[in-house]
């Protein structure tokens, strides 16, 4: 019996290796972005030392990995994740962004956590979509890198609405005590994994939960960051 070959997800090329989901064309072309602050993601000439907007005002995190800009193809498969259900995508796009980590920690010495622990929706909106995008992400990279990925250390207790139709300062204020700590996390190193990161107040309100809680470290991994 001949089986069918898998394709890749954006060209539709046969892979050799079904598990990658992507071919290895696709996915140099996905990997090309511009050079970036390791500390805040944003556009910087220079990819090893934090941007002026750091040095005058540091986010709650100490290192930023993204994939890319949120725009097409990458923002695609996003799509087609999230909202297609179409969850098979979880380990092609954690791949993406293992890629991501380990070229930083090739090219800027990045330090790898100790812990994962994924964003959470809030239980109504995860019992909509019937699964949680960035604890989809999270699972696969936890395995790869041999570190622990805990998808219920934090709890959402105020839910956020739509916050891409927010200002920034109101997307900040929407997400004000938006978390719950449930375990004890004092003197990890800790990498906080979300699908987008768009402002930042989402995850910045979930590292400033972590850093009171007393870990040692953060870092914040994405596939998308808007630039």
């Amino acid at each position: 019996m001949l089986s069918i070959p898998a394709l890749c997800w954006l060209c539709a090329m046969p892979l050799a290796l079904a598990r990658h989901g992507l071919c290895s064309c696709c996915t140099r072309a996905l990997l090309k972005s511009p050079p970036a602050c390791p500390q805040c993601g944003l556009p910087s000439m220079n990819p090893r030392s934090p941007c002026g907007r750091c040095l005058q005002r540091p986010p709650p995190w100490q290192h930023l990995v993204s994939v890319g800009d949120y725009r097409a193809p990458l923002s695609t498969l996003l799509h087609r994740l999230k909202f297609a259900n179409n969850t098979a995508l979880a380990t092609p796009l954690s791949r993406l962004l293992l890629l991501c980590v380990l070229q930083a920690r090739r090219e800027r010495g990045l330090p790898l956590p100790d812990m994962l622990i994924s964003i959470p929706l809030h239980r109504r909106r995860q019992w909509r979509r019937g699964f949680n995008q960035s604890a989809l992400l999270a699972a696969p990279l936890a395995r790869w890198l041999g570190c622990p990925h805990e998808p219920g250390a934090l709890v959402r207790i105020k839910t956020a609405g739509v916050q891409h139709k927010l200002s920034a300062r109101l997307r900040t204020r929407n997400m004000k005590n938006a978390f719950r700590l449930e375990l004890a996390l004092k003197g990890r190193h800790i990498a906080i994994v979300d699908d987008v990161v768009t402002t930042g107040s989402t995850v910045a309100e979930a590292a400033r939960l972590l850093q009171r809680s007393g870990v040692a470290s953060l870092q914040v991994w994405c596939l998308c960051r808007t630039l």
